[in-house]
């Protein structure tokens, strides 16, 4: 970064939103916040039955907010730091600074801790006083907290939820401690410089959180607690990171989509470690009313999982396992409306039964279980992990799914073809349509990666999912040669989001360009405009596809409208309405980057690049690549592809092959390799013999 020049990854402002729902936030794998906000929540600890569940609120010792005497007006200034996930207040008059930092610990992840620095100006002596404010009270609507004895200085409470999610079903216990807050801090007239710290420790077990929290006063004791959350963050951002030479906004958009996002993964090397999935509006939001309650759509497995994928494997991991933990209520679901294998929920929490508010989604919008099995695929051909199908629970689920979609499918002997009727497709305009294409094209998908896993693992594959993923109707006009949305489709109709676009990504189903381009001219004129977040990301990508980047370009730009200033959160729609720190629209906005600029394509046998980019970016880097065990850094100009192994343990190595010349490239750990740009491949080099 050259000197002056704003960094990207550092959002300040003189003043907050009017909005508190637009506040950054401050969350972990377990524990979550926005600034200045009364609540916190814990990964998986939900209150409430069936629809009415939602994330317990759980009152925060962490809001707390400095304030000076009547009379003193300093500068105030307040800071996300996304490269150490850290937000500051500050205040600055000419005699002194105060600084109030909160994190929350992204290593120890029971830990939420904030201080207060005092430092006096060179030539002033009197005593300086910071007032704090804190609302806190110990006190929740989901929880029958109670008071227990004092702990190394903590003040400690503890209660179990109220209402489990389906009768017999969990009811956690929270047990949290924290530091005392004082009403006031004061820089005595003798003292330069003076920092007050303050600890928040949950827990599920009255044990872990005295753990936490005695880990966290030693870490202070030894002037460590800080730097070890900062050096974690660092860890993330070294293996993951998204660099380009373009506009500011578009660096900032980046920095801020993989900030929130890597907020929400669980730290690296913590097995044993049971990560509850990841909701539209994060551990931040989620509170009864609010943000989907908490709750996991496909926004998870479709919009998200693939950027985290293709840097954190294990963490991608972590995501599927929460699906293969919750296949009991998928299997439960398909049961009560008559169908065999696994139904996954439109929304689910902690149990997987469909706890969605309204009974519609729940029935109808059934694509969710190809998304999820979209995302195990993906997994497979990223990592070839066979353990987790193998030994781990994948290949049940797997199989449960193929088992649903085949019971779902009716034969239609007028068309020869297998139909897939009354359902809600992602544009949730329509309902209760047969044949939706997006779903059909999922489903597919979903028979034809069952079936491929079978052969991998020499299991018979049942004659049904072949005979089902090859005869199932996805909806083709042969006229205007593209793919109406539904059965009896009206083109023109509005639609409310990205649905057809998406057979081409991530769908990756089988089409001539002409047909790609006629879906994205058909479709982009009738999506609502105020629609979500992601839908133009998609559109952004099928553009860049065709290498019509000008016009990708423009779609991506139509995202900005959902990000807020100053701390670049993410709303639903872009007037302002739906889920706030829409963790969906950022996922979006990072797949038009890392797979739309770059032309990267998880498939069976090889993850494959064709980069396209438009005229206002010049160089794109993206560090930490993850294919088949090795690291890779793609640095792309318009001119010249480089990409360089961090690591790169396999025997035979991988190897970048050229679609074109067929040129092959051996890629050996700590080299790299460069030639023009062209689209190719990246794989495992074939054995040699003997």
């Amino acid at each position: 970064m050259a000197d002056g020049e704003e960094d990207p990854a550092v959002f300040t402002s003189t003043c907050l939103p009017s909005d508190p729902r637009l506040l950054a936030t401050v969350t972990n794998a377990y524990l979550g916040t926005r600034v200045y906000r009364n609540i916190l929540h814990v990964s998986g600890v939900y209150n409430g039955a069936v629809g009415d569940t939602h994330r317990a609120d759980i009152p925060s010792p962490v809001n707390v907010k400095m304030t000076v005497p009547d009379g003193d007006v300093p500068v105030e200034t307040f800071t996300l730091n996304t490269r150490t996930g850290t937000f500051s207040h500050k205040l600055q008059s000419p005699s002194y600074t105060a600084t109030h930092s909160i994190y929350a610990h992204h290593s120890l992840v029971h830990l939420m801790a904030f201080s207060i620095t005092i430092r006096r100006s060179a030539g002033t002596s009197q005593p300086i006083t910071v007032q704090l404010q804190t609302p806190f009270v110990p006190e929740s609507q989901d929880l029958d907290l109670q008071q227990g004895p004092d702990f190394q200085g903590a003040h400690y409470i503890y209660g179990q939820t109220l209402v489990p999610e389906v009768e017999g079903g969990p009811q956690p216990t929270v047990h949290m401690l924290w530091t005392p807050v004082p009403q006031a801090v004061t820089l005595h007239e003798e003292e330069q410089e003076r920092r007050w710290e303050f600890l928040t420790a949950v827990a599920e077990s009255e044990e872990e959180a005295k753990r936490s929290y005695s880990e966290g006063l030693t870490r202070l004791a030894a002037g460590s607690l800080h730097s070890s959350h900062t050096h974690a963050w660092a860890a993330l951002w070294s293996g993951c990171c998204v660099e380009l030479e373009g506009p500011l906004p578009l660096r900032q958009a980046l920095y801020g989509c993989l900030y929130y996002l890597l907020s929400a993964i669980p730290p690296q090397d913590t097995p044993g470690f049971l990560f509850h999935g990841i909701s539209p509006g994060g551990l931040s939001n989620g509170t009864r009313g609010e943000d989907y309650w908490g709750h996991i759509f496909w926004d998870q497995d479709t919009w998200i999982f693939p950027n985290i994928l293709l840097f954190y494997p294990k963490a991608a991991r972590a995501i599927l396992e929460y699906r293969i933990r919750t296949l009991e209520g998928a299997l439960l679901n398909a049961q009560e409306q008559g169908y065999e294998g696994a139904k996954f929920p439109w929304e689910s929490a902690a149990t997987g039964r469909e706890v969605c508010p309204e009974d519609i989604y729940g029935a109808q919008e059934i694509h969710i279980t190809g998304d999820v099995l979209m995302a195990f695929e993906q997994y497979y051909y990223t990592t070839q992990d066979q353990k987790l199908f193998r030994t781990d629970g994948g290949w049940e689920l797997v199989n449960a799914v193929a088992q649903y979609w085949c019971s779902r499918m009716v034969w239609s002997e007028e068309e020869q073809c297998y139909h897939i009727r009354g359902v809600m497709p992602p544009d949730e305009h329509h309902h209760q349509v047969d044949n939706s294409a997006y779903t059909n094209a999922v489903a597919r998908r979903s028979l034809n990666f069952a079936a491929s896993i079978a052969r991998d693992f020499l299991i018979p594959v049942p004659e049904e999912w072949v005979e089902c993923a090859k005869k199932v109707k996805v909806p083709f006009d042969a006229v205007r040669k593209y793919h109406p949305e539904y059965d009896g489709y009206n083109p023109g109709e509005p639609v409310k989001q990205a649905d057809v676009i998406l057979l081409g990504f991530p769908l990756m189903h089988p089409m001539h360009p002409e047909v790609r381009r006629n879906d994205l001219v058909m479709y982009e004129p009738v999506t609502e405009l105020s629609g979500p977040a992601m839908t133009w990301s998609m559109f952004s990508v099928g553009w860049l596809e065709l290498k019509e980047t000008q016009r990708a370009q423009c779609q991506l730009n139509k995202c900005f409208s959902n990000i807020t200033e100053p701390f670049k959160i993410w709303v639903e729609n872009s007037d302002g309405s739906g889920a706030v720190n829409f963790l969906t629209g950022m996922g979006g906005f990072l797949q038009a980057v890392l797979f739309g600029y770059t032309g990267f394509r998880i498939t069976k046998t090889n993850l494959r690049f064709d980069p396209a980019f438009p005229s206002e970016v010049n160089k794109l880097e993206v560090t930490g690549v993850s294919y088949l065990g090795s690291k890779l850094k793609f640095t792309i100009t318009k001119e010249e592809m480089r990409i360089g192994a961090t690591k790169c343990p396999l025997y035979p190595p991988l190897e970048a092959v050229l679609e074109e010349s067929g040129q092959c490239f051996p890629l050996h750990e700590g080299q790299s390799i460069s030639f023009p740009t062209a689209a190719g491949c990246i794989r495992r080099a074939p054995s040699k013999g003997l």
